[in-house]
């Protein structure tokens, strides 16, 4: 969230990927920076995935991510 925020300031459009636990803690970071949530979230967890799967998961939230970076 830090470093999303700071390209962001910087002109440089970002937008930060987590899994689902993470909404909340996102939220919470997103009021403390006092920047705007700009995120998107993925099933969880990842980190047992097969490589296969991950592709799956990025895929399935791709163009998502190109329409909150031109936005």
């Amino acid at each position: 969230m830090h470093d999303i925020s700071d390209l962001e300031r910087r002109g440089t459009p970002g937008v930060f990927i987590a899994s689902v636990p993470f909404v909340s803690a996102a939220e919470t970071q997103s009021k403390a920076l006092g920047f705007p949530l700009a995120g998107l979230f993925t099933a969880h967890p990842i980190q047992d995935r097969t490589d296969e799967e991950m592709k799956v998961l990025g895929e399935n939230i791709f163009d998502d991510l190109v329409k909150e970076l031109l936005v």
